[in-house]
């Protein structure tokens, strides 16, 4: 009996995790549209006054697929602190979601503008977080490939998600000043059209390998539990 209870429990924790995993790998691309779509465009308007709850309820959708898994290995003390930190920046994000929507429709109120720029960079700092939980998780499991394969491309997640804000902050800092050279001004005008098109895949390549790497972890978990034939 007394054996019996602490597998049932490790059973139990271990499916939750399951399905977190599972909500973070839908969660991520469903958020990233509907909050790209809410402040860009106004397609959500058809929703009435649901429209603005859209947001929130995706980020809380990750938020939830972290809260499932915070029951797995909860002695583990690095693990425990890589998730928190993860579900207090989920809750930024879902706390800032409707100034997306209030941003689209009054685009001239600054504080509206500057919520909707901490939000990006909390986002930003989440999915960094979130590939740091990751790697933790997978220092837990026995897989060696899992590990080695997921410390590489967090580690280049990381650098991704690190250039992006230095990126745009050199980019806007080199738009304001006068004077500059001939030579920059020449680059300035080429990657102007191309500016939001490379954005877009420095934001969408971060998050692409980060579900690449929640799916090959659920996997792993699952093949472990039920055989590879699951």
């Amino acid at each position: 009996m007394s054996e019996t209870a602490p597998k049932t429990e490790l059973m139990r924790s271990l499916g939750r995790l399951v399905r977190g995993l599972s909500a973070l790998f839908w969660g991520l691309p469903i958020a990233l549209v509907a909050c790209v779509q809410t402040a860009t465009t106004d397609w959500i308007r058809s929703l009435g006054p649901y429209g603005l709850i859209v947001p929130a309820a995706t980020n809380s959708l990750l938020f939830y697929g972290l809260w499932l898994m915070s029951d797995f290995q909860k002695q583990e003390r690095i693990w425990m602190l890589a998730l928190d930190r993860a579900k207090i920046l989920g809750l930024v994000n879902i706390g800032l979601s409707p100034f997306l929507r209030w941003h689209q429709q009054l685009p001239d109120v600054p504080f509206f503008y500057y919520a909707v720029g901490v939000m990006a960079l909390s986002a930003l700092v989440f999915l960094f977080n979130l590939n740091q939980m990751l790697q933790r998780l997978t220092a837990m499991l026995p897989d060696e490939t899992l590990r080695t394969e997921t410390k590489v491309f967090t580690s280049f997640n990381g650098l991704l998600l690190v250039f992006i804000p230095a990126f745009l902050a050199l980019h806007f800092t080199l738009v304001q000043i006068r004077n500059l050279p001939y030579s920059m001004e020449l680059l300035l005008r080429i990657l102007q059209p191309l500016s939001p098109w490379l954005l877009l895949f420095l934001t969408l390549l971060p998050v692409a390998i980060t579900m690449s790497l929640i799916w090959k972890i659920k996997e792993a978990i699952l093949a472990s539990v039920f055989g590879p034939e699951h």
